[in-house]
């Protein structure tokens, strides 16, 4: 793993790399404020189609917005999901009076943020639909509620469906057409080494004498390492046989018959040379035509969907027949929405420059926010002393905590749980700094807090925090006749947005998430007060040490037999540091 960067920082990276992505087609606008890239030039009375997802994935997703494909695109921090509040934005900017599908990869936090996104999308007025892609064979079919994670399989879903919506199919058709051709593809990666993300210092480099199958594409562990490293042939044959045995009672998801049509998808995942990439596809095809029978009638190879510098790469194949026979479309229909033109980096790295506009015309401004007041008779109101101890005492812990949270998620996931969570302390205390807890409102703090998830928190975590957060407030206005009995209030507040938390994720109490800390806190407050509250909160994040991960990435990563403990879930440790944060500011403030 090279650590070595021309940036060395990710401090306003993505953003710069945005401004620079776009130039490949003029007629793209970048709301940079909400990292949102749209088409200008788009069809409003087509289907529109909206993807994204963390950035260090380049060119997906902005690399592919422009004519048939997609219409605009939204990217998070490097590895992180974009928050609701963007996504909302991408749908805003890009109004169609036929319907909306955002199409994305099956990862906890965009399956929260763009989830969240759609109900938000659709209450404001647009007929707005998702689909979740998972390709992955590594991911076998062990009981996980997680599902197949995302490899570059989607980019294949963006090219058929960009293809059907730019010929004027109707949103059920498209929206057919890309939930019938994910179901059909088969994928996995292969590893040489990790990557590296500009200033971070974690290393989980592989051996040198090791290669890595099932990786998934922030540095996941695969299900099997391979030590000496085969030789290209050897490892080609295993990911076949991974992707194609049907017989394989963990990874066969697809089935292929005698005469069935199929596609080919090799994705370099930033750091392979073409010259091996050449070789590799060769080999590929050379195995699918004498072991499997098959000779694929469409095939791309190159970045697809990559993982920052990583010497990595991903095989999908797609069962194109099966495909349509789940759809209105026929085989040939698909190939030839395979084939339609773009004017996006599918066809090549300088795309359609033939009528130029400024920079400056590309870069627009977002709409200006509706502003968020507070209803004062469905408004708490406590002493603003007191909510500005706990409140900056909370947020004063988690930032303390922050290394340890990094460091335990680096093991556990993609590392950005501590930064994400310091992140939010931050931006709250700058509010607390101006004056936010002066007049004691707490739907007001609440607001702020919405507002500084949806901008600011992106990930699993923000996502959680964000529909928790929106949902608490609701509750907390709904049942302000409570006010008097603030244990009653406070519990059944709780307990409501636990419960609206639960229609977005499967996760309870032992499966190693944050919910291990939220949940016992809620109802543990709701029964015998705050103080107990607190106590269940500590109890149930402690005894995430000891759980098997069963949503999330962490489900990728295995407890080895000599350790048994892991560290504690980050999530349910960082919402437990902010719960005991608020009890030691209510100390301090009485």
């Amino acid at each position: 793993m090279s650590n070595r960067h021309l940036f060395n920082s990710a401090d306003g990276l993505v953003n710069k790399a945005l401004r620079g992505i776009i130039t490949y087609n003029p007629s793209l606008s970048l709301d940079e404020t909400n990292r949102v890239v749209y088409d200008t030039t788009y069809d409003k009375s087509k289907v529109v189609l909206i993807s994204g997802g963390g950035s260090g994935h380049e060119p997906a997703w902005t690399g592919y917005v422009g004519k048939n494909m997609l219409t605009a695109s939204v990217q998070g921090d490097i590895f992180a999901s974009p928050s609701t509040k963007q996504i909302v934005a991408a749908v805003d900017a890009v109004p169609s009076d036929k319907g909306t599908i955002l199409v994305i990869t099956n990862y906890t936090g965009d399956c929260l943020h763009f989830g969240l996104a759609n109900e938000k999308a659709n209450a404001k007025g647009h007929n707005c639909r998702t689909i979740i892609c998972g390709d992955d064979v590594s991911v076998g079919k062990n009981g996980s509620m997680v599902g197949r994670r995302g490899l570059a399989g989607q980019i294949g879903v963006l090219k058929v469906m960009g293809g059907a919506a730019g010929a004027g199919g109707s949103l059920d058709e498209v929206y057919d057409l890309g939930v019938a051709f994910s179901q059909q593809i088969v994928s996995i990666a292969a590893t040489l080494d990790h990557c590296h993300v500009p200033g971070r210092t974690e290393h989980g480099m592989l051996q040198e004498n090791e290669v890595e199958l099932g990786t998934g594409p922030h540095n996941e562990p695969g299900h099997k390492k391979l030590s000496p490293a085969p030789s290209a042939s050897e490892l080609v044959r295993q990911i076949l046989q991974n992707c194609l045995d049907e017989k394989d009672p963990e990874r066969g998801y697809v089935n292929f018959g005698p005469g069935d049509e199929v596609m080919l998808l090799v994705s370099n995942f930033g750091g392979m040379s073409h010259l091996e990439m050449g070789a590799l596809v060769d080999e590929i095809l050379e195995q699918l035509a004498k072991n499997w029978k098959m000779e694929p009638v469409r095939i791309c190879a190159g970045f697809l969907e990559t993982s920052l510098n990583a010497p990595a790469f991903s095989v999908s194949v797609i069962n194109v027949t099966a495909a349509a026979k789940n759809c209105s479309y026929s085989a040939e229909q698909i190939k030839s929405f395979f084939d339609v033109r773009t004017t996006t980096f599918w066809e090549s790295m300088a795309g359609s420059q033939a009528q130029r506009r400024t920079r400056q015309q590309q870069l627009v401004q977002p709409p200006k926010e509706e502003i968020k007041t507070v209803d004062e008779r469905r408004d708490l109101a406590i002493n603003p002393d007191l909510l500005e101890s706990m409140l900056r005492n909370a947020c004063e812990a988690l930032i303390k905590a922050e290394p340890d949270l990094t460091k335990w998620d680096t093991v556990m996931g993609d590392g950005d749980c501590g930064e994400t969570l310091k992140t939010g302390a931050t931006s709250l205390l700058t509010a607390l700094d101006s004056g936010l807890a002066k007049a004691g409102s707490v739907v007001k703090v609440l607001l702020e807090l919405e507002d500084i998830v949806e901008s600011k928190m992106g990930g699993t975590l923000g996502g959680i925090l964000g529909i928790f957060f929106v949902s608490l407030r609701a509750a907390v206005e709904k049942n302000i006749g409570l006010a008097q009995n603030p244990v009653a209030l406070w519990g059944t507040a709780l307990g409501t947005a636990l419960e609206n938390l639960r229609r977005y994720t499967p996760a309870k109490v032992g499966d190693r998430t944050v919910m291990d800390t939220l949940i016992p806190f809620a109802a543990v407050m709701g029964e015998s007060g705050f103080d107990n509250g607190v106590k269940a909160a500590e109890d149930g994040a402690d005894a995430t040490k000891t759980m098997k991960p069963r949503l999330g990435r962490a489900t990728y990563v295995g407890v080895s037999s000599e350790n048994k403990e892991l560290p504690p879930d980050p999530g349910a440790w960082g919402a437990m540091v902010a719960i005991r944060g608020l009890q030691e500011g209510l100390v301090v403030a009485s």
